[in-house]
């Protein structure tokens, strides 16, 4: 069996809205480590320029978005951080994970 590195790729947000889009609205939210293989992506698509720019980060969050919904935590925002993450061996990631629903 072929090691993975999402638990699945999605296409979209199969959770309801949970009112958070800008950077401070998801402040509040304590980062944890989760793994990668537990993750099932959002977006089936990737920026490279995402992915390779030096400053990534430096406009937004230092942690990936993570929204658990009915047991399963999906890659909202952050998937160039969870890329570069597999490409260095890294299992885990740091992210904000949101319970709704």
């Amino acid at each position: 069996m072929a090691a993975m590195i999402f638990k699945s790729v999605g296409d979209g947000r199969p959770y309801p809205d949970h009112g958070r889009e800008s950077t401070n609205d998801w402040s509040d939210v304590p980062p944890r480590q989760v793994r990668l293989d537990e993750l099932v992506t959002t977006k089936r698509t990737l920026d490279l320029d995402a992915l390779l720019a030096d400053d990534s980060t430096f406009f937004g969050d230092l942690f990936a978005h993570v929204v658990e919904y009915r047991g399963t935590l999906y890659l909202e925002d952050g998937l160039h951080r969870a890329v570069r993450a597999a490409l260095q061996q890294r299992p885990i990631l740091h992210a904000r994970v949101l319970a709704v629903g």
